[in-house]
């Protein structure tokens, strides 16, 4: 499959069109590659490591969740990040392409993968933006969790390197409906609580906004904006892998920008 192709394949499923007004979804950088057979390295955040891997992996397309450039650029110099990628870009022949929030909202986006790996049913968006799609969603738990048993379901499956939860004086408390959504989420905790779900997975929250949840009578989970999104780049590469490409593979040079102190 030529790249041109992919992209026309991606984008009848997730159109960018659907992208927020201060998104930047699309082509980042398209040096030439169009007519190439796709050759696809699939990460969460395009880095100059991940453009040193795919030049080592002699890829010709980097497919990321994160937008490379978010606001318009004054200006390109040497020994900045984004010169140096547009650099090596050109160079290698190397494409960017990036799919944010229309991803997002997709079936089997960043929300629906986090649903799936807590294995909730009767899924809804926590926000409909379109028929049947939307922002986050939120599903029931069959069996019930308690709420350690779902901090301990989460740092299994998604292994964040850390796991922050909502101060509550029971962890033996029965959960039974919960909201995900990758990413940084916490703008949606009004949202979340008219849904009735107990407890919220998400990520990047304030500590404010723990107070807002608790408030709110929601259990608020960050388990890292790494940790909840990085899985849908896993999905969207079996996905590319039914296609008829070249090459596909997820980048193991892909970082989450956090470490803790142990």
């Amino acid at each position: 499959m030529e790249i041109a192709d992919l992209i026309t394949w991606f984008e009848a499923w997730a159109n960018p069109a659907w992208c927020e007004s201060w998104d930047n979804c699309g082509w980042q950088i398209e040096p030439g590659v169009l007519q190439e057979k796709a050759r696809v390295l699939v990460c969460l955040t395009p880095t100059l490591a991940v453009m040193q891997e795919a030049i080592a992996l002699n890829a010709n397309l980097i497919f990321a969740h994160h937008p490379l450039i978010f606001n318009p650029l004054k200006s390109l110099r040497t020994g900045e990040a984004i010169a140096e990628m547009v650099r090596l870009s050109f160079t290698h022949n190397i494409g960017i392409y990036t799919a944010h929030t229309n991803f997002d909202q997709v079936q089997d986006g960043t929300a629906d993968v986090l649903a799936q790996i807590l294995e909730l049913k009767e899924v809804t968006p926590i926000e409909l933006t379109q028929a049947g799609l939307g922002y986050g969603r939120v599903g029931l738990l069959e069996p019930f969790l308690t709420l350690q048993e779902l901090l301990a379901t989460i740092q299994t499956r998604l292994a964040p390197p850390h796991l922050i939860f909502s101060p509550t004086a029971d962890l033996q408390q029965t959960i039974s409906r919960v909201a995900v959504l990758g990413g940084s989420g916490a703008s949606y905790i009004s949202a979340v609580a008219k849904t009735g779900a107990q407890a919220y997975l998400t990520s990047d929250c304030k500590f404010h906004q723990f107070q807002e949840s608790r408030d709110a009578n929601l259990i608020l989970i960050d388990a890292g904006h790494y940790a909840t999104e990085r899985p849908a780049c896993d999905r969207l590469v079996q996905k590319f892998q039914s296609l008829n490409l070249d090459w596909v593979q997820l980048s193991q040079k892909d970082e989450d920008f956090r470490q803790f102190f142990a």
